[in-house]
């Protein structure tokens, strides 16, 4: 709407137009004052800011303002709308014990006598009343105090009741728990104490109860109240809230079908894996489609063969709901499956051709290290720069091309112009030794003293035994300092006897690791088996959105009590406990990639988590035994990110290993077993168990799924070490680094730099045992280390199952 200009503005500019009346010098500053105050009607007047306010009346803007009103209680409303109705669906409350000694029975009991109804409570099952005082129903999911079994019913919960004890306090334990179940995502919370009649004197509950708000406040911050299962006017309180509140629910869950079975049937037929295995639930989240692969934490993923209605026996002969279905003698078929039915297949089909420049080329003959994309060959010193010409002052670009480069190694030694006359008698006179070192003119030396040998003498190599035992001391002098300052995480010591060509055959150069192209065909020989058939992705953001929005059409309507028939179920999982929840999976969610999550360590972990070191991962649904790969968190142009052999407590980075895929940033935990003591068995008198510990599970960090990456590359660097053992100005000969002349012409392209930050190239060997001298930016310090860094591609590993792994144990 085009805004509307009245006569009067423009009379009011017209007038200013034709008569310019005298301003005072005061009153000029007295405008300039109100300007900046905004006082002042500027040509501006009305045009606001922002673009889709510019346009807007006030009228306009009210009516937006009630049309979003409008969409939030439509959603509350139909939120709330699958438990309405008799045999609507009930609203799940997990009871969360903090402490062995806390009565889930009695809890259920009290919470119940508060409105009049008196059930039979058992521990063991889930039970579901009416709550005729507020028309709804309510399903009690007691959780047992062990954190595998909390966190289960926790993610089916639509309301957690946390149980806290007044006589004791929270053990490390618990605490644990209600951090674990923070940090997968919860719902409503409520908090109650149990026996807080028990404490005497009366006076020091109040004190109790606030100590409690203030625990709870750690893990909750949003917890006002603690309320006591004691008094019947606070429990009813607490289920008028159970029946009267919208529960918030959990975004990852809500995204996809779920339900909590409440029932199992196994058909009695032989056979390892028995199909038409009935599971009985309400569907919630979204719509439940047969077409669509389940998984049953504890069980794995299955097909489904079909869904049928399965209505509560009461409904017959009463008004039904329009969600219910109706009671007939043959079970009503809601679902079945499509020809889009997803397969069990969780890697692509076996590739036949196969494309590898180097597995099809395998006379190429490689004599030199792969420096970013290019091997540079020894024979080849295209890579080195050129040495700078001692020229005479004065000397153009254009002259200096018709002056010969000097072939003697002392033109190398780039002699400044002031005592270049001075060191050219010296030549003449004494001779330059071929490492460039004076001992009459008090040069920087190591330990290995001067030079020797004049410049036409062969380089001599020391005795074994000499070298030996300088070699020994060295390394020893270098470990200790690792060990104070640790500045060379990923140095490594080469035997004398093993050549390096071989034992960093799969290393390659990079000028930047940030920056430098990697060229992945070199990989093609040591990939994992299976790396090219895992699911990769081309746009995941936009899959994402699709598949999620797929997920809303069709299939069981949410709050339908159904049976879902399960395909190829082992034989086994017949003895096991009854299972908590069933999760349909989204389209290609059973299929592997790779999969990276963004990882904090918690900082009151003591000790680091080494790299490919096993931990047991909760990633939604699932619970998965992984070995990850840490490396550096954020984006860089190429794609490569540096490997850390170790997380640090408080710190983050990317963990990476090959898992079945989850759309979406969904929240991860990660446990570790830790041996404990278990007072049950120390306490026995039988001498076979006294003595043993038992595990028990720590949440040691928390994470969030993020975008699987294939082509991420994951580089380990390894650094090769040297000693200058010669030093002259900036030609210094280096030994140790390497130990026979060949290593020297392969690992020649690399660049070389010191720890106090000085940058060089390798100029030639010098004899046979890999000694070398090179060429550094400025003169450098005895007591300086010369390095290498060189880099591989670290491949991740796939995961398994924690059902799988308890099933083999």
């Amino acid at each position: 709407m085009a805004p509307i200009t009245s006569s009067v503005h423009h009379h009011r500019s017209t007038t200013k137009a034709n008569h310019k009346p005298f301003k005072s010098k005061h009153a000029t500053k007295s405008a300039l004052k109100e300007r900046t105050r905004g006082k002042i009607e500027t040509n501006e007047r009305g045009v606001r800011k922002t673009p889709h306010q510019q346009l807007m009346s006030k009228l306009d803007r009210k009516n937006q303002a009630r049309q979003k009103q409008q969409v939030k209680r439509q959603e509350k409303s139909q939120a709330a709308s699958i438990f309405a109705g008799q045999n609507g669906a009930p609203r799940q409350v997990a009871i969360v014990p903090l402490a062995n000694s806390i009565d889930v029975a009695a809890v259920i009991r009290a919470l119940n006598e508060s409105v009049d109804i008196s059930e039979d409570v058992s521990i063991d099952r889930q039970l579901r009343i009416r709550v005729d005082r507020f028309k709804q129903n309510i399903m009690y999911i007691p959780a047992k105090y062990d954190l595998i079994h909390a966190l289960d019913v926790c993610r089916v919960a639509d309301f957690v009741i946390v149980v806290l004890p007044t006589d004791i306090e929270v053990t490390e334990e618990g605490e644990t728990l209600l951090r674990s179940i923070e940090s997968q995502g919860i719902s409503n919370v409520l908090v109650v104490a149990q026996g807080l009649d028990k404490v005497n004197p009366q006076k020091k509950r109040p004190q109790i109860v606030s100590s409690l708000v203030s625990f709870m406040n750690h893990f909750f911050p949003t917890i006002e109240k603690v309320l006591s299962l004691d008094s019947r006017q606070e429990c009813s309180n607490v289920v008028r809230s159970l029946c009267t509140a919208t529960p918030k629910g959990i975004r990852w869950r809500d995204d996809r079908s779920w339900m909590t079975i409440q029932d199992v049937k196994w058909p009695d037929v032989p056979g390892s894996l028995i199909d038409d295995v009935v599971v009985t639930g309400v569907v919630r989240g979204k719509g439940l489609k047969a077409d669509r692969i389940v998984h049953i934490p504890g069980w794995g993923d299955f097909q489904i063969a079909s869904i049928t209605a399965a209505p509560l026996a009461n409904t017959k002969g009463k008004k039904e709901d329009s969600m219910n279905i109706d009671v007939t003698e043959a079970p009503q078929v809601l679902d079945q499956p499509t020809d889009d039915r997803d397969d069990m297949a969780v890697i692509a089909p076996e590739e036949i051709e196969m494309n590898d420049d180097m597995l099809s080329n395998p006379d190429v003959e490689r004599r030199g290290v792969l420096l970013d994309d290019h091997h540079y060959f020894s024979d080849d010193e295209s890579h080195i720069p050129a040495r700078p010409k001692r020229l005479p002052k004065g000397t153009s670009e254009y002259q200096s091309a018709w002056y010969l480069e000097d072939d003697s190694d002392s033109a190398s030694d780039m002699m400044d112009d002031e005592d270049e006359d001075m060191n050219m008698e010296v030549d003449e006179i004494e001779g330059r030794p071929e490492d460039g070192v004076f001992p009459d003119h008090g040069d920087a030396m190591t330990e290995g003293g001067p030079s020797e040998y004049p410049q036409s003498e062969m380089f001599l190599d020391p005795s074994p035994e000499d070298e030996a035992d300088q070699l020994e001391d060295y390394r020893a002098s270098r470990r200790t300092e690792a060990k104070e300052d640790l500045e060379f995480p990923d140095e490594i010591e080469l035997h004398p006897n093993v050549l390096a060509r071989e034992r960093l055959q799969k290393y390659r150069g990079l000028r930047s690791l940030k920056t430098s192209r990697w060229e992945t065909s070199e990989d093609r020989p040591f990939e994992p088996e299976d790396w090219r058939r895992l699911l990769q992705f081309s746009d995941y953001k936009g899959i994402k959105n699709k598949l999620i929005r797929e997920a809303l059409i069709g299939g069981v309507t949410p709050g339908t009590r159904v049976n879902v028939h399960l395909k190829a179920v082992p034989s086994v999982l017949r003895n096991s406990p009854l299972p908590v929840a069933l999760y349909s999976l989204l389209r290609h969610e059973h299929k592997h990639t790779v999969i990276n999550i963004n990882m904090t360590l918690n900082s009151s972990v003591e000790k680091p988590i080494k790299s490919k070191e096993e931990v047991i991962i909760q990633c939604g649904p699932r619970r998965l035994v992984v070995n990850p790969i840490y490396s550096d968190a954020g984006n860089t142009p190429n794609n490569v990110h540096k490997f850390d052999r170790y997380l640090h407590p408080g710190r983050s980075a990317i963990a990476t290993f090959i898992g079945p895929v989850i759309w979406g940033a969904v929240p991860v935990l990660v446990f570790k077993n830790q041996a404990v003591e278990d007072p049950e068995i120390l306490d026995s008198t039988d001498s076979t168990t006294a003595g043993k510990t038992s595990n028990r599970l720590e949440l040691i960090a928390t994470g969030t799924v993020v975008a699987p990456d294939h082509s991420r590359v994951v580089a380990k660097r390894a650094i090769l070490t040297g000693h200058p053992y010669k030093i002259h100005k900036k030609v210094v000969t280096v030994r140790y680094m390497f130990f026979n002349s060949e290593d020297v012409h392969w690992f020649k392209a690399l660049q070389l730099w010191t720890r106090r930050g000085r940058s060089g190239f390798i100029k030639e060997s010098l004899g046979t045992h890999g000694y070398f001298k090179a060429m550094f930016d400025s003169k450098i310090n005895p007591q300086d280390s010369v390095g290498i860094s060189l880099y591989k591609r670290v491949f991740p590993r796939r995961a398994q199952a924690l059902e799988e792994v308890e099933t083999v144990a």
